[in-house]
């Protein structure tokens, strides 16, 4: 059973200055809804945090930079705020805060500290200890899956279990390849991919199956982690080490979501624009267009 998350939320996020100058990208708001159905903005990594836990993950490290303490003090529950969201009428907001906080206090939270941006794959590297000798599960802080049943993350955990797998994440097909790590395989089943290459962001993408930064490892990936050298911008690159497992012969799957998943994706300002547009329609049709 996987029991552990590690939550990557260390990058600078240039891409989206001078937002993100003061302030981390993963705690920019998208839309959501509070249990009443209605709208509310909520940071995009407590979003992602809340749907770890509702499938049951309990056991969480935060990895985040040195200027991310802004993440560390939104997921301190602060009982003030709720008392002056009742005093002020907001009974529906502070239900919301209400109910994550009622997370927080029934999980275990680690903080660990990246100090350099060394990389995806240096951040997974550093909650080793918190992971010890089990495998785990990595989710990304600056991205989710949005879908009407909200179902992916459990996908990824019945095939990781099914397949006997090393190594498995999700991949969805995209128009703009050439901006994530990029999957080649043979499709065993339906939306069951072997994988044979996985590339981080290539110049000329084989295919349009990107990872979407949601992956369940064996504890194996430190090994690789730790003989994989720094790759694209000097960083030590996931995506590298996942084909290190590759080339050991391990079992290796990527699990294809069709249409009906979108992702939420807040790495550069346009595709911010497109996770606020996602999860507004998400809020008001119930329903992923």
């Amino acid at each position: 059973m996987v029991h552990k998350v590690i939550i990557p939320a260390a990058g600078i996020g240039t891409r989206l200055f001078p937002v993100t100058k003061e302030q981390p990208k993963e705690m920019l708001p998208i839309f959501s809804k509070t249990p009443q159905g209605d709208m509310i903005v909520k940071p995009v990594v407590q979003l992602v945090f809340e749907q770890l836990y509702d499938v049951g993950l309990h056991e969480f490290c935060f990895v985040v930079g040195r200027d991310k303490r802004s993440i560390e003090d939104h997921f301190t529950p602060d009982t003030d705020c709720i008392q002056t969201l009742e005093a002020s009428g907001k009974d529906d907001q502070a239900s919301d805060l209400e109910n994550f906080y009622n997370k927080l206090d029934t999980s275990t939270i680690l903080w660990v500290n990246q100090p350099k941006p060394k990389g995806f794959g240096n951040a997974v590297l550093m909650a080793q200890p918190f992971i010890q000798n089990e495998s785990c599960l990595v989710h990304a802080g600056d991205s989710c899956i949005i879908s009407k049943n909200m179902d992916y993350i459990k996908k990824l955990l019945d095939n990781f279990h099914q397949l006997n797998a090393d190594a498995i994440f999700l991949v969805l097909e995209t128009k703009d390849p050439q901006q994530y790590g990029i999957v080649e395989g043979d499709e065993i089943d339906l939306g069951i991919i072997k994988v044979k290459t996985v590339v981080e962001k290539p110049d000329k993408p084989k295919t349009n199956l990107a990872i979407m930064a949601m992956y369940v490892f064996r504890p194996v990936i430190f090994k690789a982690l730790k003989s994989t050298k720094p790759g694209k911008n000097g960083e030590i690159q996931l995506t590298d080490a996942i084909q290190k497992l590759v080339d050991w012969n391990l079992n290796v799957y990527a699990v294809k979501l069709d249409d009906t998943y979108k992702h939420l994706d807040i790495g550069n300002p346009e595709r911010y624009w497109e996770a606020i547009e996602l999860s507004h329609k998400q809020f008001y049709k119930r329903q992923i267009l």
